[in-house]
């Protein structure tokens, strides 16, 4: 089970956009990055194709996972996240700072 998964908000530890937060969008777990909905655009240059209009596309980058945390449902601030099996025996995912399990 990974500790950072889609959907998640989660807040940029470090970097450019350092402070900021928003969901994950999608995750590669083999490269260890996430791209986050607003965070990390680059601009790249396009050309014109048949199919698509060429000049200036803004799009999501990856990040890495190191330098993201996720955010405690309670109050937002960036958390480590835990393991624990409820009672029923189903594994989930807790925030370490307030305890509160993490949906998803």
């Amino acid at each position: 089970m990974q500790k950072i998964r889609k959907g998640d908000k989660v807040v940029v530890l470090a970097g450019k956009d350092k402070g900021r937060s928003g969901e994950v969008v999608s995750v590669q777990p083999k490269e260890d990055t996430a791209i986050v909905r607003g965070i990390n655009i680059v601009v790249r240059h396009q050309r014109q194709t048949q199919s698509q209009e060429g000049g200036l596309i803004r799009k999501e980058a990856p990040i890495h996972l190191s330098n993201l945390a996720v955010a405690d449902p309670k109050d937002g601030k960036p958390t480590r996240v835990g393991f624990k099996f409820e009672k029923d025996g189903k594994k989930v995912r807790f925030a370490k700072r307030s305890g509160e399990t993490i949906n998803g």
